[in-house]
């Protein structure tokens, strides 16, 4: 009891603050997060995300050996896909030499250590911009989840280490997880997006990727029938639960800032590790803040990605990494 215990003792100086330091962030906490288009000499600024880029694979290699040479480990990767190449099926995602098969190769070939993760989902291949495809107006569940197992040996077979179903379509993990062992990648990881809510934030990365729902008659206008209601705080738990059940081997929750008591609750039930996505338009709200000089960029990035490690992440996918990192250092 005071004055026998004085808690300011250690908060003196930052010297002991450190000392005692609970959360450490270190470049081995993130994924970062890649978009990838086609063409050479690309790396052109997306409009609604400051100082984030698309970038053609040339530019792709370059980014790669920046991102090694700073410490971190893994990447993420997305592609906006040309118009010319959507359907309802997501044909061109399993195109051997589509442009996700290549971004692979091309991470792989420039750094053969650098954890290569895949989004697997096919609103980016999608004239709907759905993730799954649409039948009857509706999004088909199990025929989706059968085609995103064979976009995940896909990916597999171009080498990606972990894939990342994005869709949260019901059951597909166990589908994912047999297409992989029937066809020899059982060393391949999942990494699932296992409570992933539809969330108001993902609005920048929709236009990154050209991604978006369409706004056409009997089709869902958003993506409520398959992300999950933000409402909800067990449905995460369930949801979570039966993807590990299944063979996800690293588990997602998304967004991040607003979800950090699921972050908690998935990190205390969870046997595998916990990812948190801090998403584009939480990385918008900061950008767009600092710049109007409301608040101090620095800081605040720095308090944000260390309440997601301190809830409970295991793993950041965030477009701050690179800062992060070279603050840190």
């Amino acid at each position: 009891m005071f004055p026998l215990r004085r808690n300011r003792r250690l908060r003196a100086n930052e010297s002991i603050r450190s000392l005692i330091r609970e959360t450490i962030i270190s470049p081995n906490d993130f994924i970062v997060p890649l978009f990838v288009v086609e063409g050479s000499n690309i790396r052109e600024e997306i409009p609604s995300m400051q100082n984030y880029f698309r970038l053609s694979l040339d530019k792709l290699e370059k980014e790669v050996n920046e991102l090694w040479k700073l410490g971190l480990k893994s990447v993420l990767l997305f592609v906006k896909v040309p118009d010319n190449l959507k359907d309802n099926q997501g044909k061109e995602a399993l195109n051997p030499n589509g442009l996700m098969q290549r971004a692979i190769k091309t991470v792989k070939n420039a750094c053969p250590e650098m954890i290569v993760m895949t989004d697997v989902a096919l609103d980016p291949y999608s004239i709907y911009g759905h993730d799954g495809i649409i039948e009857n107006g509706q999004i088909a569940n199990d025929a989706t989840s059968l085609f995103l197992a064979e976009m995940s040996v896909a990916h597999a077979q171009a080498g990606a280490d972990i894939v990342a179903p994005s869709d949260m379509m019901d059951g597909r993990i166990l589908e994912i997880r047999e297409a992989l062992e029937d066809n020899g990648f059982s060393n391949t990881g999942i990494m699932s997006y296992s409570a992933k809510y539809a969330s108001a934030h993902y609005g920048p990365f929709r236009d990154a990727l050209d991604s978006a729902p369409v706004d056409l008659q009997n089709i869902p206008k958003d993506k409520k029938t398959y992300q999950m209601d933000y409402h909800n705080r067990l449905e995460a738990i369930r949801e979570t639960r039966m993807d590990i059940e299944e063979g996800a081997d690293i588990v997602m929750v998304k967004p991040g800032i607003a979800y950090l008591d699921i972050v908690r609750e998935v990190k205390n039930m969870s046997e595998v590790p916990v990812a948190v996505y801090q998403v584009s338009g939480e990385y918008c709200m900061i950008k767009a803040a600092a710049e109007k000089g409301w608040i101090d960029h620095d800081a605040v990035m720095m308090e944000q990605v260390t309440a997601i490690k301190r809830a409970g992440a295991d793993l950041i996918a965030s477009y701050f990494a690179k800062d992060v990192v070279k603050l840190i250092s």
